[in-house]
């Protein structure tokens, strides 16, 4: 299993100088959210040009306000920038943002995002002539030198969204999906997708809240306020409920190193190809954290365990 670093934007030159310590260290990939601040596209473009090796992603970029011939011109401008290293997370957002931020219908979500990555998958060969019900996409683009078409995943959760994504992308990017999810239904239900689609083994990329602290409780109810809006959206609702989570903040990795540790490891003994941690917590926390992800990722890279 891969180790990478799930991020919000908030301060470009912290962003900045963490992407390149992260690329340095020999940190796998560096995952950041798209929300109503910067946009994560244009970020990583200008950020990850000049560094030498890191998988930078989007996780995840919202689909329905980007016509899917839209977001292809910025991931193939991205990814050229960056020579290949994008990764394009992309998924369904929420209904709680949708219809009243963008006053678009949240109906049959996954007839959307099917619809979504076809059209997606042929626009980024700059060459798309699709049709659906609810989404067209006719048009060549002309995007000078011949950039690679980035890798695509989907933030897919539930069953639907986990037999298209399996067919038709990559892998998938989860968040508040614990070890029992992924092996009862994540893992099976994606594989077997792109199994049937004549499709490679997908990738799934696992990110979650962690804390390396010597006060668990202290830093657990820390985190609650952050974490507390995901305990009633039902998407991740459903998640949490077959943990067997009440709350959002159970979900977090909260304990001391070798606490962290086995809990990590329980993903990948679930599945997961890659773990990218968010950091939570005091300074001192975050700076014990983000000591313990760059050993695992060494230890990846010195046993050849990993994806690189």
């Amino acid at each position: 299993m891969d180790y990478g670093i799930f991020s919000h934007i908030e301060r470009l030159d912290d962003l900045e100088r963490d992407l390149r310590a992260a690329d340095a260290d020999g940190i796998a990939s560096y995952w950041l959210t798209q929300g109503f601040g910067h946009d994560a596209l244009t970020v990583i473009g200008a950020y990850g040009r000049h560094l030498t090796r890191l998988r930078i992603g989007t996780a995840v970029v919202p689909v329905y306000p980007r016509h899917p011939m839209a977001l292809a011109q910025q991931a193939l401008t991205t990814n050229m920038l960056l020579g290949g290293r994008l990764v394009l997370g992309v998924g369904p957002s929420h209904p709680q943002v949708v219809e009243p931020c963008w006053g678009m219908s949240y109906e049959r979500p996954a007839r959307y995002m099917r619809e979504y990555l076809t059209a997606l998958t042929g626009a980024l060969t700059q060459r798309v002539r699709y049709t659906g019900e609810v989404i067209t996409a006719r048009g060549d683009l002309t995007i000078s030198g011949d950039p690679p078409a980035p890798a695509v995943m989907v933030s897919a959760l539930g069953p639907k969204m986990l037999e298209l994504t399996g067919a038709l992308a990559a892998g998938t990017i989860t968040w508040m999906v614990g070890p029992r999810t992924l092996t009862e239904l994540t893992v099976p239900a994606i594989t077997a997708a792109a199994r049937t689609a004549g499709r490679p083994a997908p990738e799934i990329v696992v990110t979650a809240a962690v804390c390396v602290t010597d006060d668990p409780t202290r830093a657990r109810a820390a985190i609650d306020p952050v974490l507390g809006w995901y305990d009633d959206k039902p998407s991740y609702r459903a998640m949490l409920d077959r943990e067997g989570l009440q709350r959002a903040n159970q979900m977090a990795i909260v304990g001391d190193a070798d606490e962290v540790r086995a809990e990590i490891d329980r993903y990948a003994r679930a599945g997961a190809s890659t773990f990218a941690a968010q950091f939570y917590g005091t300074p001192e926390e975050r700076a014990a954290t983000r000591a313990l992800i760059g050993e695992l990722a060494g230890t990846t890279r010195s046993t050849g365990d990993g994806r690189q």
